[in-house]
């Protein structure tokens, strides 16, 4: 009897592993075929001289500086707040209303779609505040969006490190603060740095808040106050306004950038990721 039960549940694994090799297989599948559609679509029109001329000669260096600036103010506001919140909800609180209502407050934010922070971002900081469409309205605009993730992937790492780091700390005298800032965040800084990562590729992606906030502009931005336009809108207007077979050619090479861009990011997140759990192995 014993014996034909754990037959049994062999066969279940089997069956489940063979299931979820299927599932893998054709998620790589999908994702092979669209990288290669996308890059047999672009040759011809991606290369280096596509990367550096300006917009008037069917370039992106404007889009590209636009979308680097986005993303570097975008993270350096919401990245401070979200590890601090995420300390704060994981070593400091205890299961009050107000963390309850923070917690809601951080779950309502996740499950907004994008176009209504584009309207908050478009009445708030473009006309309320007077930035106007420009980058860092832009990016205030996305900072709130990416707050969720950086919160909730930050505390999860929190919680992942042992009570026994806290209470060795504690053991040779060590205060809370002490203990967060030398032992806690850098144990966590795989996750934190994968929080990052998410949130740059969130940003990166985004479309409808972006084209309400930061603008259409083609020229290439002196600051973040001006206006400018990203690879995603530059994208969707090369498709939406083509009238001639080069602009398709150019919008395929636009999101063959994007897609590099996309797996880069991804293949850092790796690594770092890899780096830290490797040292914090060796210290331990």
């Amino acid at each position: 009897m014993k014996k034909h039960w754990i037959k049994k549940r062999h066969l279940i694994d089997y069956t489940l592993y063979g299931l979820m090799g299927i599932v893998m297989a054709l998620v790589l599948s999908a994702l092979v075929y669209i990288i290669l559609y996308i890059i047999r679509s672009s040759a011809g029109f991606l290369d280096f001289s596509f990367l550096i001329r300006p917009a008037a000669e069917g370039g992106i260096f404007p889009m590209i500086v636009t979308t680097i600036y986005l993303v570097v103010v975008s993270i350096a506001i919401a990245l401070p707040i979200g590890i601090i919140t995420a300390i704060f909800l994981n070593e400091y609180s205890v299961n009050s209303s107000p963390i309850r209502l923070l917690r809601l407050a951080t779950e309502t934010l996740a499950g907004i779609p994008s176009i209504i922070y584009g309207l908050f971002g478009l009445l708030v900081f473009c006309r309320i505040l007077g930035f106007g469409q420009s980058i860092i309205a832009g990016a205030l605009t996305l900072s709130i969006m990416i707050l969720p993730v950086i919160i909730r992937t930050t505390e999860e790492s929190l919680k992942s490190i042992p009570d026994s780091f806290r209470e060795a700390s504690y053991a040779v005298g060590a205060t809370k603060f002490q203990t967060i800032v030398h032992v806690i965040v850098p144990s966590a800084l795989p996750g934190i740095v994968t929080s990052a990562i998410l949130a740059i590729g969130r940003v990166v992606g985004e479309s409808a808040p972006v084209l309400l906030t930061v603008g259409l502009t083609r020229n290439l931005p002196r600051s973040i106050f001006e206006s400018g336009r990203t690879l995603t809108i530059h994208l969707y207007y090369l498709t939406s306004e083509a009238v001639n077979p080069d602009d398709f050619g150019h919008a395929f090479a636009t999101a063959a950038v994007l897609v590099l861009l996309v797996l880069i990011i991804n293949t850092v997140t790796k690594i770092i990721s890899a780096v830290f759990r490797k040292n914090k192995g060796n210290t331990v």
